[in-house]
């Protein structure tokens, strides 16, 4: 569903991204793992054509090729920004009647399908909230309730989880891998929080590219081998050992 070939990204002198390549099957949860500058964003934005790649770079989505085939991925695609992207003077309900008719869902499927949204988001008893007035966690619901107002067939997700609490947390977790399985949905997920990561069917270690790849429990796997540890480590360690190790190489002059 996503397929990312040698993706470079420069701000001036500050290289953000370095050959990243990456691939996300369809009905995939697959986790971009790395701390704050690490690149995640950075990917996200291009792959929604916020920011252009530098020279080299071939993306495709869905089969289709960004940035030229842009405006018929849009229409496949939900977005939950890390940043809230909603209206505050709006209640729950207008925010979705708002990008309902945006996505130019038909006039007459507008009103059944955003009943169907809160009640999977559970926030139906708040349609009538001015989001203002809601909760930071009411808020997130309804930020990944405005992402899946058109019933898209991939969401990408920039740290959704960042300020919630961890009851939450679980929830949305949950969430994502319900309709992951049910419902075939392709997730692509950035977060910091490294523990977050076993939730994912594969992730990605990043450092300005994909350090390593793999499901958590391989990549678990492999630092308890090399390390020849007694118990299994958990994904900081993981993610520590496959950043110093890609440090070595590149200090020796070897590509990962």
């Amino acid at each position: 569903m996503i397929e990312i070939s040698h993706l470079s990204k420069t701000f001036g002198h500050f290289k953000a991204l370095e050959d990243l390549n990456l691939s996300v099957g369809e009905g995939e949860i697959y986790g971009l793992i790395g701390p704050n500058g690490s690149g995640k964003t950075t990917t996200i934005s291009i792959l929604l054509d916020i920011l252009s790649p530098d020279p080299g770079a071939i993306i495709t989505i869905a089969g289709r090729k960004i940035p030229e085939k842009i405006s018929e991925v849009y229409q496949l695609i939900g977005f939950m920004p890390q940043d809230l992207s909603l209206y505050l003077d709006l209640t729950v309900e207008q925010n979705l009647k708002f990008f309902a008719k945006l996505y130019r869902i038909p006039k007459s499927n507008i009103a059944g399908r955003i009943q169907k949204i809160l009640e999977l988001v559970d926030m139906e008893e708040f349609r009538k909230r001015i989001v203002s007035k809601c909760s930071g966690g009411m808020q997130r619901r309804c930020s990944l309730a405005v992402a899946l107002i058109h019933e898209p067939s991939i969401l990408i997700l920039d740290e959704p989880t960042v300020g919630v609490d961890p009851e939450l947390r679980i929830e949305f977790w949950d969430f994502f891998k319900q309709i992951s399985r049910e419902k075939e949905v392709t997730i692509l997920i950035t977060t910091h929080y490294l523990a977050e990561s076993t939730n994912c069917d594969r992730i990605g270690l990043m450092n300005k590219k994909i350090v390593v790849s793999g499901t958590p429990e391989e990549l678990m796997k492999n630092v308890k081998s090399a390390k020849n540890l007694d118990e299994m480590p958990d994904m900081e360690d993981v993610f520590i050992y496959f950043t110093h190790q890609e440090k070595k190489m590149r200090d020796n002059g070897h590509e990962n």
